[in-house]
């Protein structure tokens, strides 16, 4: 019977994902095996009528520089319990290619162990991708679809920024990112936003709903001394994750809330969240300044990649065949600086509870001192200017909020 690699991909969307599954096709059809795609993610593989799009070179060319995933995605996480070999043995598979974050490859782990158990000896080598570049690949380098991600963040935040210098208005954007700000601070210095708030800024600091409106307010009346009289404010989703709990049911908004009570954050509007507390307090403190929403979350996640990602994940897609050729498994593959094919594991990159140490924005580094104090905020200087419009200027300088 014929060889076969099977590619699942799972997870949220990134662009980029068909790019990957277009090129590991190429490569492995050249080598005459047959190149199945598996709808539905893990849930697919193990389903009794699994759906298969078989792969010819046409196919896999027309999808090429596609947004979006050709094979459906699933966030299902199957039992060890769950696992199978019928689809393994039913198309003589020799290599599962996984597209996804962590969760993904380390049930891959867990597969392959099980099917190795079983007498099946079935290479794994899994893709990683994320538009929050918060897996921790050498050097730094970034997760496949971030820039492309990013590019489409760029362009929406600049034409929100034209919107609020044509209207005299502001505007309150947020972006994905729920463990790390990359998005965020990617999007608000490209498009040099006057003020950007991610969730490592608090590592002097316990974040509260408080501090992160106050450093909103900071930039607000730093520009009206300044008499400019609009900007964009950009926030990461990871912000409002880091808040606790309690303060975020106190604060107004109405939640809906799961079987255990907790409230579903994943149905609230972060954008819109942040920005009704702005305008009250705005309100409160005698200051009529509007501001508006604007969530840059899903359309991000579908673009055409650019240019980077393009190059960046026809490499990774070949680097799957070179490692499998190489006898490798278990593994991630990514690639060095150089562009060269590396293989990462999981298990060099985890806690004590097995969980993947995510790759935060380096507070640290040049390149974040120079941006964050390059922000339009209050200072100490700013303080008798600014009390015409603060009885308090202190409570807004934004080095004190943060502690730095």
């Amino acid at each position: 019977m014929q060889k076969s690699v099977a590619i699942i991909c799972a997870g949220g969307p990134a662009p980029g994902i068909n790019t990957v599954v277009s090129t590991v096709a190429k490569v492995f059809l050249k080598d005459d095996y047959r190149v199945l795609g598996v709808h539905h993610g893990y849930q697919g593989l193990f389903s009794e009528e699994s759906q298969i799009k078989e792969f010819d070179f046409a196919h896999a060319d027309r999808i090429f520089s596609r947004g979006g995933s050709t094979l459906i995605m699933s966030r299902f996480k199957p039992k060890d319990s769950e696992f199978t070999t019928t689809f393994f043995e039913k198309h003589n598979v020799k290599l599962l290619v996984t597209i996804g974050g962590d969760d993904t490859a380390s049930t891959a782990n867990r597969l392959t162990k099980f099917l190795k158990g079983k007498g099946l000896d079935i290479s794994n080598i899994h893709v990683p991708k994320t538009i929050d570049n918060d897996l921790p690949l050498p050097g730094r380098n970034p997760t496949f679809g971030f820039h492309s991600a990013k590019d489409a963040g760029v362009q929406i935040g600049n034409t929100l920024y034209e919107d609020a210098r044509t209207t005299g208005s502001w505007f309150l954007m947020s972006s994905m990112g729920r463990s790390a700000g990359h998005l965020a601070f990617g999007i608000g210095t490209a498009c040099h936003f006057p003020m950007i708030i991610i969730p490592e800024m608090f590592n002097k600091t316990k974040p509260s709903i408080d501090k992160i409106i106050n450093l909103m307010i900071s930039s607000i009346v730093k520009r009206h001394i300044q008499g400019i009289h609009y900007g964009v404010i950009i926030i990461s989703e990871g912000v409002f994750h880091i808040l606790e709990e309690e303060e975020i049911i106190n604060a107004g908004i109405r939640f809906t809330y799961d079987s255990h009570g907790h409230p579903e954050l994943g149905n609230v509007s972060k954008a819109n969240f942040f920005n009704i507390i702005l305008q009250e307090k705005l309100k409160a403190i005698g200051l009529d300044i509007k501001s508006r929403p604007n969530d840059a979350g899903y359309e991000l996640r579908c673009c055409r990649p650019i240019g980077f990602d393009l190059t960046l994940c026809s490499l990774l897609g070949i680097g799957v065949q070179k490692l499998f050729k190489e006898g490798k498994s278990g593994c991630i593959v990514s690639a060095d600086a150089e562009g060269n094919i590396v293989p990462v594991y999981l298990d060099d990159h985890t806690d004590e509870n097995g969980k993947v140490i995510p790759r935060l924005v380096n507070m640290d580094a040049e390149i974040a001192h120079l941006f964050f104090q390059g922000l339009d905020f209050i200072k100490e200087k700013d303080y008798s200017a600014a009390e015409v419009y603060l009885k308090q200027p202190a409570d807004y300088n934004f080095n004190q909020i943060l502690n730095w």
